[in-house]
């Protein structure tokens, strides 16, 4: 059974959240303070967050900032606010995706069941891919017999890419394989998401260029680069 760490300060709105999460199988914790919910993923880790961005003691974002130093758990941020920036900064700092207040509690529940069957490993035997080695149940990747330092959202960038090799992905559909859903205007985001992973790989083979660019379309692996 599934466990959700709610973090909410309106009693009225976890009351809700609870009684649908509840109804759709899982089981629930409520808290209303982001250090309290920091505590409680040390303790005992849920398998999922949901995360108001305005809480009394420190931000929700703020929140999954430090969550992120210790822990790669799936974070849904609620918020009031749905300004593009507020959705972009959220998914920057590791959040898997962000609704807008007021919401409905069985919409909520049906992204939870999708974030979580996302989240899902594919396979158990880890696969080469040139120079890449990706073992998807332990969500690590090896670059030239390397271990890569990834978040969770570059793992699955990555990994969508060593997939296909030479498949032009656009933003839209790596959004997709990151567990974002397309429609919430991250797009750009994806490019600090490349960037990022392009540095690390480059602390490796300086030399080799394996995330190919394409110009107005997206981005691809390319063996022959890496």
């Amino acid at each position: 059974m599934p466990h959700i760490l709610i973090v909410e300060d309106e009693a009225a709105i976890a009351d809700t959240l609870v009684f649908a999460l509840q109804g759709d199988g899982h089981s629930t914790e409520w808290v209303t303070l982001g250090n309290t919910a920091l505590e409680q993923q040390r303790q005992r880790p849920a398998d999922l967050i949901i995360l108001d961005i305005g809480l009394p003691d420190i931000s929700g974002f703020e929140t999954c900032r430090q969550l992120r130093r210790f822990s790669e758990v799936p974070v849904m941020f609620l918020s009031a606010r749905d300004g593009e920036i507020d959705r972009v900064v959220g998914l920057e700092i590791g959040a898997d995706d962000y609704v807008v207040k007021p919401f409905s509690p069985r919409e909520v529940a049906a992204r939870v069941r999708a974030i979580l069957k996302r989240m899902a490993p594919r396979s158990e035997a880890p696969a080469m891919a040139g120079h890449f080695v990706v073992d998807t149940l332990r969500m690590q990747i090896s670059y030239r017999s390397q271990s890569l330092v990834l978040t969770r959202h570059e793992f699955r960038l990555l990994h969508c890419l060593l997939e296909q090799p030479q498949r032009v992905f656009s933003r839209e559909q790596l959004l997709d394989a990151v567990g974002v859903p397309s429609d919430a205007g991250y797009e750009r985001s994806i490019d600090s998401h490349i960037k990022s992973l392009r540095a690390k790989l480059r602390l490796i083979a300086a030399e080799a260029e394996p995330i190919q660019t394409h110009r107005g379309l997206g981005y691809s692996y390319s063996p022959d680069h890496s």
